[in-house]
């Protein structure tokens, strides 16, 4: 008997002992390849193939990360598979948290260098990184700061003990990430060179792991001697970089070589291999999640011959339902600030988040976080949270870095037409217990020309407000942009407008989109052109003036994704302008001569404009833009100076570079319909089709002057457009037909690169 037990604890020893396997599970970085690893994350567990360590590197570290902070593979597909995802991903901000307020004044900067003092000198310093990091660095804090808390920052005591890889910039070496912030943690190891800016922990300035050990095997073996390793590889083996392609010279030059293998009596390695999926291809996300669940079950049965050990489903949920109830509520007490060394910047920074209230919810900590990232005084804003167990509150740490003082922009436009411009703009800004701004820009080319010099000063009371002040001088050369690529060459009439405005504002937001305007004006507008079209180069033009005094008061909602080509999002405006001025004329050689007097106008003016935007599904999004004036402004002197001097309707950017006199009036009604069909994130196809309707509108007489229309309706007018338009991240291609109701050429097909924007006039 006594032999019988002995065999029979032996066994059961034995028994035990091949049940207690334990298993590491290692994924390599790769980019957007890597969320083939949720895939294999599921595979395991549906078939009760246990996963007690956990580790990776880049985008293994983010899935690895998140699993053993409690997300179960479905929860991390619908996290990547999501919008929120999306922006962080891209820096690109969501529709509810695009402060308008702080908005500048529109302009087509495709570029910012900063200007900053070092030793003495002068240096200018380029951008760091592609996509900004204020979206990622908040959604790293969301995701992981009640976890970093439940494990109480270590991350032994996770759902699943973890660890994951970084590098070390400075040392150039690998770092092994495995207490502190999860979120930083995550965060660092996925920080590609050029498309992320590093981030800093524990005084080390950190980048992506995968540049230093893409595949922590080694780690795994030495930090948990699991008894098996289950090895994940969806990165690339490096390849030759053709000459053009600059990020892949980059890689090739900063990622040291990484063995991918795994000696068969440590465990078993899996590949998944991709042919067309890029670096920051998420949108393939059904793709790489297909190709990973094949990798893992053509391997399940080896996978199952090495691993004895089962722990069923119901264990693992049971076991990530635990770890999740030990979460604390995302509730922020105190908040302290680094990197500001102003006691007043400080206490403002602070009193934008806190407002009256003790304890900040997340919901309402995000949305003033990104009114912060909003201030252009404000370089980055990295938050840190620590949890308080006393408290049972977060305290929120911000990393703060302030903008440096200079900094210079250069944008513009590039045309197949002579619309081309170029653009660059001067801005020094200081902040103290109020932010200033000095701010200057130059406009050039053969159609537009300006320049501006004004500035800016932010008031940070209860109610923020803003008072600006600008001086500018804009020229508009309609001869010289008249010409066409593809179609005849048609002259139209010679007209050049230059204007001289002095303007001072201020402003006051009305919640989150919306911003109230009020201020005055000075305009002196000389308008040069002929009254008919058969005019020869000896003749001289007629010369317009008008100097004006304007008072407004606007209301403006905006929260369009994109400046121009904008495909979410919607504009609101209503403004009343009160103008007293004076008109003048001079006759040139065309026409019959016209003298006298000035002319004294005094009207009122009150123009309203609405654009939105609705997504119908994931492929196709309409937008309607509507756009109505009215005015008791009297008529000019001649015909051509009174459409000259009437508001216009041009609702596309290439309708901005011309004059068509059937499109202004004093009086109209206007609007049209956009279908967009989406390509990609950053590329779509519209279709826009306009109807302008003037009120009474103003015909010509022949003598060349200007009568109204005794109906209301008399005439419509139609315009249209189509463009293929792709959004780079420093300005938009696009390639457009154009089409407008109007004697001569009527379709215009260009191909441009940047913005057709322009300076505000006074008028």
């Amino acid at each position: 008997m006594n032999k019988r037990l002995l065999i029979s604890l032996l066994l059961l020893v034995s028994l035990m002992q091949s049940n207690a396997q334990s298993v590491g599970l290692v994924l390599s970085g790769g980019g957007a390849k890597g969320m083939a690893h949720i895939a294999v994350i599921r595979v395991l567990e549906e078939n009760n193939i246990p996963i007690d360590y956990i580790a990776g590197t880049s985008i293994g570290a983010i899935v690895g990360g998140l699993y053993a902070a409690g997300y179960s593979p479905d929860e991390m597909e619908e996290l990547f598979k999501s919008d929120d995802f999306y922006f962080w991903s891209t820096g690109k901000m969501q529709r509810e948290y695009r402060y308008y307020f702080k908005r500048a004044e529109t302009e087509p900067t495709w570029i910012t260098l900063r200007v900053a003092k070092k030793d003495e000198k002068l240096k200018v310093l380029p951008p760091t990184n592609i996509i900004p990091a204020e979206q990622m660095d908040f959604a790293f804090m969301e995701l992981t700061a009640a976890t970093s808390a439940a494990c109480n920052y270590d991350f032994n005591k996770l759902m699943v003990p973890f660890f994951c890889v970084a590098a070390d910039v400075n040392a150039s070496e690998p770092a092994v990430l495995r207490n502190g912030d999860l979120g930083n943690a995550i965060r660092a190891s996925m920080t590609v060179p050029l498309y992320f800016k590093p981030i800093e922990i524990d005084g080390r300035l950190m980048f992506d792991g995968g540049i230093l050990n893409n595949f922590p095997t080694e780690y795994m073996k030495d930090i948990y001697k699991p008894d098996i390793i289950i090895g994940h590889k969806v990165a690339d083996n490096a390849k030759a970089a053709d000459p053009d392609d600059v990020m892949r010279q980059i890689s090739n030059m900063v990622m040291r070589p990484t063995n991918f293998e795994i000696d068969p009596k440590d465990g078993i390695l899996l590949e998944t291999k991709f042919e067309d999926v890029g670096l920051l291809d998420f949108n393939k996300i059904d793709l790489a999640i297909q190709k990973g669940e094949q990798t893992a079950l053509s391997a399940i049965d080896s996978i199952k011959n090495l691993v004895k050990r089962r722990v069923p489903q119901d264990e693992i949920d049971r076991k990530r339902s635990n770890f999740n109830a030990r979460k604390p509520a995302l509730y922020f007490q105190n908040i302290q600030i680094e990197g500001v060394e102003d006691p007043m910047q400080r206490q403002f920074i602070i009193q934008s988040i806190k407002h009256r209230s003790d304890i900040v919810a997340l919901k309402d900590l995000k949305t003033e976080y990104f009114k912060l990232i909003a201030d252009e005084n404000l370089k980055s804003i990295q938050p840190i949270t620590y949890y308080n167990p006393k408290s049972g509150y977060f305290d929120l740490h911000l990393k703060v870095e302030l903008e440096k003082k200079f900094d210079v922009n250069f944008g513009g436009n590039l045309s197949t037409k002579p619309i081309n411009q170029g653009f660059a703009s001067f801005n020094y800004r200081s902040y103290h217990s109020r932010a200033y701004k000095l701010y200057s820009n130059l406009y050039f080319g053969r159609f537009y020309s300006s320049a501006k010099f004004g500035g800016r000063i932010d008031y940070s009371t209860r109610l923020p407000f803003y008072l600006s002040y600008y001086f500018t001088m804009n020229r508009w050369d309609y001869y010289a942009s008249s010409t066409e690529l593809f179609f005849e060459n048609v002259r139209p009439p010679y007209i050049i407008q230059d204007e001289l405005n002095m303007r001072l504002e201020c402003g006051f937001p009305l919640g989150l989109h919306t911003k109230l305007s009020a201020g005055l004006a000075y305009s002196s507008a000389d308008d040069r052109f002929y009254r008919a079209e058969d005019f020869e180069v000896r003749d001289t033009p007629d010369n317009s003036y008008f100097r004006a005094f304007v008072g407004h008061i606007g209301f403006e909602n905006n929260s369009l994704n994109y400046k121009q080509y904008a495909t979410e999002g919607s504009w609101k405006s209503i403004e009343l302008r009160a103008v007293s001025g004076n008109e003048s004329f001079e006759s040139g050689t065309v026409g019959t001569k016209i003298g006298g007097r000035k002319i004294h106008h005094n009207y009122g003016i009150v123009s309203g404009k609405l654009l939105n935007y609705f997504e119908l599904n994931n492929f196709i999004t309409l937008g309607t833009h509507l756009e109505a004036t009215a005015s008791n402004k009297d008529l000019f002197k001649t015909y051509r100076s009174t459409k000259l001097s009437a508001p216009g309707f041009s609702p596309t950017p290439h309708s901005k570079s011309l004059f068509i006199e059937k499109f202004h009036s004093n009086n109209f009604l206007a609007g049209g319909l956009k279908t967009i069909f989406k390509i990609s994130s950053d590329m779509h196809m519209r279709v826009e089709g306009y109807a302008f309707l003037p009120i009474k509108e103003e015909l010509i007489n022949e003598d060349l002057t200007a009568y109204r229309s005794s109906n209301f309706f008399e005439n419509y007018y139609l315009q249209a457009a189509a463009a293929l338009v792709y959004q780079t991240g420093v300005g938009p291609v696009s390639l457009s037909m154009n089409y407008y109701d109007k004697e001569n050429t009527q379709l215009f097909v260009t191909l441009n690169f940047g913005y057709i924007l322009f300076n505000k006039r006074g008028l």
